[in-house]
């Protein structure tokens, strides 16, 4: 029996699609971005590929400084908040996010953003 639930369990976890295993990240920002914003959204990625979530926030807030308009900016706020457990503010940066996002199908589509706004 257990020998058959290993199987099951192993089979299921292969037909699984990979973004639901992985968690989401950062995304860059759109070409022809404000630079100011590029350069500290850019520092950002480098502290969350290090396994900094607090230092990326930090560039994430400093890139939202210099342009709030940015969908990206916010997505990548969320996602620094909710993998530091401040689940509230990340929601509203989703939020914002999906209001900016015009299209972007990576935003709107987003699981991580789906699930904090209950769709």
């Amino acid at each position: 029996m257990r020998t058959i639930f290993s199987v099951v369990f192993a089979l299921f976890l292969i037909s699984m699609p990979l973004t639901a295993i992985a968690a989401e990240g950062p995304m860059e920002l759109p070409a022809g971005s404000n630079p100011g914003a590029d350069m500290h959204n850019k520092a950002g990625i480098k502290h969350w590929g290090m396994g900094h979530a607090d230092e990326a926030l930090k560039h994430f807030k400093e890139a939202g400084a210099e342009d709030s308009s940015i969908a990206e900016i916010h997505f990548n706020e969320a996602v620094a908040l909710d993998k530091l457990g401040d689940h509230g503010a990340a929601t509203m940066h989703f939020k914002k996010a999906k209001e900016l996002a015009t299209g972007n199908k990576a935003i709107l589509e987003s699981p991580i953003l789906n699930g904090h706004l209950g769709h």
